[in-house]
């Protein structure tokens, strides 16, 4: 875990704030909202071929095995 990370690799988390998509298995092209939403934060995207990037959303957010998401830290609350 790196000084600062809210939610390390491993935690268990929830959506708290209204996320829409439209790449959810059960509703693909239908606008889908995940808030109360819970899963497990597989990576936090810190670099890129080992150079340093700030990216927008950067925890990876594994739900079931076919669906993953990304997220900025304020949508998210540990569980």
């Amino acid at each position: 875990m790196q000084v600062g990370e809210t939610f390390p690799v491993g935690s268990r988390v929830r959506v708290a704030a209204s996320v829409i998509v439209y790449h959810h298995p059960d509703h693909r092209n239908e606008p889908f909202d995940l808030r109360g939403q819970e899963g497990e934060v597989l990576q936090v995207i810190r670099e890129l071929k080992g150079r340093p990037v700030s990216a927008n959303l950067p925890y990876l957010i594994k739900f079931d095995k076919k669906f993953r998401a990304h997220f900025h830290q304020n949508e998210l609350e540990l569980v």
